[in-house]
């Protein structure tokens, strides 16, 4: 069956209905389109267009067309249109001529919205718990190695050093900023566009508060054309996604360096690992190559989106029937990589004596003799020039901080004291470093304490 016809003499061609047709994507909205038309039927019920007996008829209906709709050959045979037209021929085939009445003064634009909406809404919940139950995989390995000394980079070369925690926090916060976006997106899409018509609003005094509150909708939209034209709310989620995506594409790429001989200082699971079919002794990251690889099919899911709605005029155009496929898949990408990045990290093993050993023998502690001239009264610049001239010996020397005495110390540099050569250990320069956000070991643990504090609030 169509939604329409009166105004053609002939139907559509077959190869226009094979390129024009969406049930084989936007079936997944059939529970909400099912919800969305229950709760139309009861707004039909109160302007009067159906009866208490009817829409209850018609809800009954509705229940049975979902419940059918779980059996995994619901679909096989349909040629409907979408998924809404499919909807509406079950409900004839169970509510007879009554089903006529379902579409008085609704537009396949408003419920297309309204659809996408509800099924975006429930997505995002299903992320946010995924991502909770990521970043608690991330905070317990930050606290089954609270002491360990790791190298921080710059430009991929050693820099100073951090703790474990502190480095493990940083992607606490990338992603605490990912999860606030999609809280945000959730706002703008929890707004019911019911009662805006195709574009100029209903010719029916719907009440859309009502509509509002039995879909669970916050709010309802301010302008039917609007309605119409926007698609920013699927836009907002592709954003969060592809953020989300990006963070956990840079956590990859960490992780398959230091977890190579090079690095030699993680080890991934075997159970999150594969091996080559040549080479015996290979123990590839697929697993994080697969998610830094997702990261570009969001990106893409974005871009696309983004670029059909670039010049599409007011209001709604065909071109917006390609919001779903991107939204779909990104949403699929980032569920699957968040659930695939949980596993990783509980099976990912640090090695603390490794990065200990490259913050010990390389020359990260520096910037740690610089300030602790400075702090002597050395003016900093001067300072700065000591240690590089100190690294710069030693280097040439083949000399590591840790084979440093007081006594040459002081006979290399009259500014040095004999207890400066404490700072040539990399744990004494990050007591220094006890500043909010720094990688003190206090500042550190406190940090530690109010990100679990945080996801506790977010899982409660």
């Amino acid at each position: 069956m169509k939604l329409w016809g009166g105004r053609f003499e002939t139907g559509p061609s077959e190869v226009f209905e094979r390129f024009s047709g969406s049930l084989h994507f936007d079936r997944r909205l059939i529970d909400a389109d099912i919800r969305g038309s229950q709760a139309f039927a009861s707004a039909l019920e109160r302007v009067g267009i159906l009866t208490a007996d009817e829409r209850e008829c018609m809800i009954a209906a509705f229940d049975q067309i979902r419940e059918e709709s779980h059996d995994p050959q619901f679909f096989d045979g349909a040629e409907d249109e979408d998924v809404h037209t499919l909807v509406i021929r079950k409900l004839g085939e169970k509510a007879g001529g009554l089903a006529a009445k379902i579409h008085t003064g609704r537009s396949r634009n408003e419920q297309v919205s309204l659809d996408t909406r509800l099924w975006l809404r429930e997505q995002i919940d299903a992320t946010l718990g995924l991502l909770d139950s990521f970043l608690a995989a991330l905070l317990e390995l930050a606290r089954r190695y609270p002491d360990a000394v790791i190298p921080g980079y710059t430009h991929t070369r050693r820099a100073q050093a951090v703790l474990w925690p502190h480095y493990i926090l940083a992607y606490f916060e990338m992603f605490a900023r990912d999860r606030e976006r999609l809280g945000e997106t959730r706002a703008r899409v929890n707004v019911m566009p019911l009662g805006s018509g195709a574009l100029a609003g209903s010719g029916f005094r719907f009440d859309r508060e009502a509509m509002a509150r039995d879909l669970g909708f916050d709010a309802i939209t301010r302008n039917s054309m609007d309605v119409s034209a926007d698609r920013d709310w699927a836009l907002d989620f592709l954003h969060a996604a592809a953020t989300t995506l990006l963070h956990l594409s840079r956590l990859a790429e960490d992780w398959i360096l230091y977890s190579g001989e090079e690095y030699g200082w993680m080890e991934l699971g075997d159970d999150v690992t594969s091996g080559s079919s040549l080479m015996p002794q290979k123990k590839n990251p697929d697993s994080l190559e697969l998610i830094r690889g997702k990261a570009g099919r969001v990106f893409g899911a974005y871009s696309s989106l983004f670029i059909t709605l670039k010049g599409t005029p007011m209001t709604y155009n065909r071109d917006m029937q390609e919001d779903k496929e991107p939204l779909f898949d990104a949403a699929d990408q980032l569920a699957g990589s968040l659930e695939m990045a949980r596993v990783v990290v509980e099976s990912a093993k640090l090695k603390p004596a490794v990065p200990a050993a490259a913050a010990e023998d390389s020359w990260m502690v520096a910037t740690d003799i610089a300030e602790t001239l400075a702090r002597s009264g050395v003016p900093f610049h001067s300072a700065h020039q000591i240690a590089g001239r100190l690294v710069l010996a030693s280097l040439q020397q083949g000399k590591k901080p840790a084979q440093w005495t007081a006594e040459e110390l002081v006979a290399f540099a009259p500014e040095f004291r004999p207890d400066m050569i404490r700072s040539f250990r990399p744990i004494e320069g990050m007591q220094t470093r006890e500043i909010p956000g720094g990688t003190g070991p206090l500042a550190v643990a406190a940090a530690l304490e109010e990100a679990e504090a945080r996801l506790r609030a977010w899982r409660a």
